[in-house]
This record gives C-alpha cells, structure tokens and sequence, in this order.
C-alpha cells in the first residue's frame, strides 16, 4: 500500500537557477549534487523542503504551460511573503481560478521550465465540507 510520496523529481533546463528557486520560495535546503556524474538518467540534486524531498533533473524544458501542477500546503499567514519571493525571482504568475468561499486560498507560479506550483492554504477536508454546504444550498 501507498505510505505517502517519496519524492518530487523536475526536469530543469538549469539546475542552478532552479536551485535558487527552491532555496529562496521554499526554504528548501540543498542536500545532494550529482556534480559531473550521472548515477541516475542526468546531472541531478536533491532538497529537503520541510521534510519533503524535490529533487531536480538535468534535461529540456517542458514545451508548453498546462494546468498540471503540484499543489503545495503553506499556511495563511505565510501566503503573501512566499508570493512576494516568487514576484522577486521575476517568475510568471497565472491567474487564479475562482474560488468557493471556504476552501483556502491559492497562489499559481510557473517556474523557469513551464512546471506549474500551487501555493494552497486550504486542506481537502476543508473543500469537501464547503464543496457539500454549497450543494446543499441549491
């Protein structure tokens, strides 16, 4: 059976510059370079993000933007200083969805290889009880 998620790999056009991101939007810490060697299919490194490891892979970008995304859970009062250090690295912001009252807060960035990230205040059972009022109220 499923024990939760092992690990989040991007392929990355630059795995310097997307070190940087991870750094400065997520804290992340920088636990392993693969330096020159390949041990894996590319150059890589890996982070540690709050206990969550990301690791990035050398290769090409994603050809285009999509609506594929990993959805990461921060909290509310926290929002606003991650999206300002995303504004200051320069990176593309999306537009919001519209959102149901009650099911958190959302914050969409593509990164520099089209990879898009969710900053999310809400948590599942938070969406499912508002998803169920708002049902039950037409």
């Amino acid at each position: 059976m499923i024990q939760g998620i092992s690990h989040i790999t991007f392929v990355v056009s630059d795995l310097d510059k997307t070190a940087t991101l991870l750094t400065k939007i997520f804290d992340a810490k920088e636990v392993y370079s693969s330096g020159d060697k390949t041990f894996s299919v590319a150059r890589e490194k890996f982070f540690l993000a709050n206990g969550l490891w990301i690791a990035i892979m050398e290769g090409p970008a994603l050809p285009e933007k999509t609506y594929n995304h990993v959805a990461l859970q921060v909290k509310e009062e926290d929002l606003e200083e991650i999206c300002s250090r995303v504004r200051d690295l320069g990176l593309e912001v999306k537009d919001a969805r519209s959102r149901v009252e009650g099911e958190g807060q959302s914050f969409y960035f593509y990164d520099y290889d089209n990879h898009l990230f969710e900053l999310h205040t809400g948590t599942l059972e938070q969406r499912l009880q508002t998803y169920s009022r708002t049902q039950s109220h037409d």
